[in-house]
């Protein structure tokens, strides 16, 4: 099992008591390296390419944003009320690693057919594709289904997001492109505010809508319903995975109420989908996860179902 990862992502910082800080890398990093049955095989992310990073985001937006990068403090890249999503002197190589990871991950599951987590910090799926929020710059997952798209000749990309918070950035720039499916579970409503079940692009995107107190059992029944089945009639030949682990119970920034095991069920739900279509092709995308013991827990879980 490769895991990406960088000490650059380490760096980006928010400010403090902020929710999006390096300690939630360091935990799954830890968490990863401390377990002997896993046995992962750390690499470093590169740093990405412009040309693959506008194959989502005009070039202009994504130099625009760089230029605002500060020599010292943070700069906030949202108006008031929402400012929770900054730039710091070493936001940019932070950035393009993240993205890069998933640029390396799809040249490894490719030639290599090997299953790839990126551990990688800033997250990427509220990013649209000429509006960064939600602690999101470049849309790391979209970015590697284009590349997908682009360099292996791919036709169908099937993207899962199990965060707790709707993945708009991802939604959005893929609305109008049957060639993608984006399947969404999350907290409804909550940040974004998207999501909703009755936005299906051009029946590509499905969304799962979760009460506040939603428990594991009642989750995975949504999740069988509205995610996988839609996604078997799609029959994806890769799937890429938006994982965030902030749907456990012990995350500050939600109400759904999952264990850590329940992240393995979830896992394995999707890879057994992968195994049908897919010829078993994965590759996961680490994004929200608020509370250090919920991810140091889960994304065990989640490496363990995706080496099965």
């Amino acid at each position: 099992m490769i895991v990406y990862t960088h000490n650059d992502c380490l760096k980006k910082f928010n400010g403090q008591g902020h929710p999006e800080r390096k300690e939630r890398l360091d935990s799954i990093i830890n968490s990863l390296r401390s377990s002997t049955e896993l046995m992962i095989d750390f690499r470093e992310a590169p740093l990405a390419d412009m040309s693959l990073i506008t194959l989502v985001h005009p070039k202009n937006h994504i130099e625009n944003m760089f230029r605002n990068i500060p020599k010292k403090g943070l700069v906030s890249i949202e108006k008031e009320p929402h400012a929770d999503t900054f730039l710091c002197p070493d936001s940019k190589n932070a950035i393009l690693r993240s993205c890069g990871a998933g640029i390396a991950a799809v040249d490894d599951l490719m030639n290599k057919n090997e299953r790839v987590f990126c551990a990688i910090r800033p997250p990427g799926h509220h990013a649209e594709s000429v509006r960064a929020n939600g602690f999101c710059f470049i849309n790391n997952v979209a970015v590697a289904a284009k590349y997908l798209q682009k360099k292996y000749k791919i036709n169908k990309v099937g993207i899962v997001d199990f965060d707790v918070h709707h993945g708009n950035g991802t939604q959005e720039i893929f609305y109008n492109d049957s060639s993608v499916a984006y399947a969404s579970v999350h907290e409804f409503p909550l940040f974004p505010g998207s999501g909703a079940e009755e936005e299906t692009g051009v029946g590509n995107i499905f969304n799962a809508t979760l009460k506040s107190g939603t428990k594991g059992a009642e989750f995975l029944e949504i999740f069988d319903s509205k995610i996988l089945k839609p996604l078997d009639k799609f029959k994806p030949e890769i799937i890429l995975i938006s994982a965030g682990f902030d749907a456990h119970i012990r995350d500050p920034l939600a109400n759904i109420n999952l264990e850590s095991s329940d992240y393995f069920k979830i896992t394995k739900k999707i890879v057994e989908l992968a195994n049908i279509h897919s010829n078993g092709r994965v590759i996961s995308f680490f994004e929200g996860g608020y509370d250090l013991q919920a991810l140091s827990e889960s994304i065990k879980e989640h490496i363990k179902a995706l080496k099965k």
